[in-house]
C-alpha cells in the first residue's frame, strides 16, 4: 500500500479515536506547545503544517491560523474544536496557497514525510523573507523508549519513521535554500514525576552534555534567495553502472534513467558477468539506439578473463574501483554520476543529484541511505552497523560529516574528477570499491561534500558482491592511511 494511503488511515483512525494519546501525555503536549509558543512572536499569521486537530494553533492564539493535514477526520475534527481558524485538507507536498505567511510550523512531522526534500521545497511557495519556518522532532536516541510509548499508549502509533538528526536538518534546509539561524533540545523528562521533571527540564537540561540527550529537538530557519539555477541544458550527463552478473537489472536500468540535461549517456562497465548480462546490454543497446546513448565497456577483455573469473560471483580482484575508473575516463559527460547495476538507489531519484551538482550546492554529492527507512530485506543488520561505524569514524577523520560512505550512488562534475585523478597517487591506488577514492580526493581538495537522503530498496535480482569480512578488512586498512594523511599530515605519497 502507498506510504501515504496507509498514514492517513492511521491519522484518520486516531481522529476517531479522539487522539487518545495526547490526553495520556498532556505533560509533554503542553511543554510542547510551550516551547513553540516562545518561538512565534505575537500577532502573526501562522500556517501549521500537519496540525492534526488544531490543539497547537489555539495555544498559540495567533491573528490568523491555519492548518493542514492530509487526514480529512483530522481536519474535521479540528473544524468542530476551533470553527474561527482555517483548516484544509491538503498534502504537504503540493501546497496549494496564493499567500505568505509570518511562521510554518512542522512539529514532531519530518519523519512522517514521504519526500523531506520535497516538503521543503514546497514551502518557499508560502514564505517571504521575513517568514519563520520552526520545526521539532525526536531526538534518535529516543526511539526505543518512543517505542515502548506507543505500546503503552502515551504517543501516537506510527508504521515508520524518517530519523534526522539536527544536522540532517540543517543539511536539508541548506539544499532547499533555508538557513538555519536557531536551534536547540528541550525536555530531558518529558513525562511529570513531582518535585523533579519541573526542575530538570527548566535548569539541568540546557547544560552542555545533558542537553543532546534531551527528547526534543527544534529548529528556527528563514527563507534565503533561491540560488541563482544553472542553466542545466547547457550540461550533459554520463550515468556509470558497473555490472558483474546482473542482467535481470539492465532493462530496468536503461528505462528507468532519466534524460538530463543536454544529452544523457549510459555506460555499463561489465565485469566478466557470465549469466548473459553483456548480450542483454548489446540487446538494449539495439532496441534503443534512437532513443537513448547506451555504450558498453568491458573490464577485462572477453577473450582473456581467466576461467577462475568465470567460475566466481563475486567482485572482480580488480574491483568495482576499477570500473569507475574506466568509466569515468571514457565518459563525455559534464556530471559524472554512479548508478549500481542492483538499483537500490532507484534512477528516479537522479536528477535531485543532476540539479545539485549543476547549481554547484556541493562539488561530491553522495548518496545516504540511513535516514529514510529502508525497504525489509534492503540491508543486512551486519551491513548497517558497518555503515554507522564507518560514517562516525570517516566523520572524525574528514573532519566533514558523512553519514553513509558506502552508498555507491555518487555525483560529480568531471573537471573535479579530473583534479581527484591528477592527485590520486597521494593516497595511493587501492580502493576496491571506488568511495574513497573520490572521498579521500575530495576532502584533500577541499571540495564540498554534502549528502542527498534516497530511499533504499531491496535488491529482486542478483547477489551481493560485497563480502563483509574481507572488504571490512580493506576499509579498516583505508582508514589507517585515512588518519596517517589527515590527522597525522604525511604528506609522502
Amino acid at each position: 500500500m502507498n506510504n501515504k494511503i496507509r498514514k492517513k488511515e492511521l491519522y484518520d483512525e486516531q481522529a476517531r479515536l479522539g487522539f487518545p494519546w495526547k490526553k495520556r501525555n498532556w505533560v509533554y503536549h503542553r511543554n510542547l506547545y510551550s516551547l513553540i509558543g516562545t518561538l512565534v512572536p505575537p500577532d502573526r499569521s501562522v500556517l501549521e503544517i500537519g496540525c492534526g486537530n488544531g490543539d497547537l494553533l489555539h495555544h498559540l492564539n495567533p491573528r490568523r491560523a491555519v492548518g493542514i493535514d492530509i487526514s480529512p477526520l483530522s481536519i474535521e475534527r479540528a473544524k468542530e474544536l476551533y470553527p474561527d481558524y482555517e483548516f484544509q485538507v491538503m498534502d504537504a507536498e503540493d501546497l496549494q496557497f496564493s499567500e505568505k505567511f509570518d511562521v510554518i510550523i512542522l512539529s514532531d512531522l519530518v519523519g512522517e514525510l514521504s519526500d523531506v526534500w520535497r516538503v521543503l521545497d514546497e514551502l518557499h511557495k508560502v514564505t517571504a523573507p521575513h517568514s519563520r519556518i520552526i520545526i521539532t522532532y525526536f531526538n534518535y536516541l529516543w526511539a526505543p523508549f518512543l517505542k515502548i510509548a506507543e505500546k503503552l499508549g502515551f504517543k501516537m502509533p506510527q508504521d515508520y519513521q524518517n530519523w534526522l538528526s539536527l544536522t540532517d536538518l540543517t543539511n536539508f534546509l541548506a539544499l532547499t535554500d533555508f538557513e538555519v539561524i536557531r536551534k536547540g533540545w528541550r525536555f530531558l523528562i518529558p513525562m511529570r514525576i513531582p518535585g523533579l521533571s519541573w526542575f530538570i527540564n527548566r535548569y539541568l537540561a540546557f547544560l552542555p552534555g545533558l542537553r543532546k540527550l534531551c527528547l526534543s529537538q527544534y529548529l528556527v530557519a528563514r527563507t534565503m534567495p533561491r540560488k541563482q539555477k544553472s542553466d542545466s541544458d547547457k550540461y550533459s550527463c554520463s550515468v556509470l553502472i558497473p555490472t558483474r552478473n546482473e542482467k535481470g537489472n539492465v532493462q530496468d536500468a536503461v528505462e528507468r534513467v532519466p534524460q538530463m540535461g543536454s544529452h544523457t549517456e549510459i555506460i555499463f562497465v561489465d565485469g566478466a558477468s557470465t549469466d548473459g548480462t553483456v548480450a542483454e546490454i548489446e540487446k538494449m543497446i539495439e532496441e534503443w539506439q534512437s532513443k537513448k546513448d547506451i555504450k558498453l565497456i568491458h573490464q577485462i577483455p572477453p577473450d582473456q578473463i581467466p576461467s577462475s573469473v568465470k567460475k566466481s560471483g563475486r567482485m572482480l580482484t580488480l574491483g568495482k574501483g576499477d570500473a569507475v575508473r574506466k568509466g569515468f575516463d571514457a565518459a563525455q559527460g559534464d556530471i559524472l554520476m554512479i548508478l549500481d547495476a542492483d538499483l537500490t538507489v532507484p534512477p528516479e531519484e537522479l536528477p535531485k543529484f543532476f540539479k545539485l551538482a549543476t547549481e554547484r550546492a556541493g562539488e561530491l554529492i553522495i548518496g545516504t541511505r540511513l535516514v529514510y527507512p529502508m525497504e525489509k530485506q534492503a540491508m543486512r543488520f551486519l551491513n548497517v552497523f558497518g555503515n554507522k561505524f564507518f560514517s562516525y569514524l570517516f566523520t572524525w577523520l574528514l573532519d566533514q560529516p558523512i553519514k553513509d560512505t558506502l552508498c555507491g550512488t555518487k555525483v560529480l562534475r568531471k573537471s573535479d574528477y579530473e583534479l581527484i585523478k591528477k592527485g590520486r597517487s597521494y593516497f595511493g591506488d587501492f580502493d576496491p570499491f571506488g568511495d574513497f577514492d573520490l572521498i579521500f580526493g575530495a576532502a584533500k581538495l577541499n571540495l564540498k561534500i554534502i549528502e542527498l537522503p534516497i530511499r533504499y530498496r531491496q535488491r529482486l535480482y542478483g547477489d551481493i558482491k560485497i563480502e563483509r569480512f574481507k572488504h571490512g578488512l580493506i576499509l579498516l586498512r583505508m582508514c589507517a592511511i585515512a588518519f596517517n594523511k589527515f590527522k597525522l599530515m604525511d604528506n609522502t605519497p
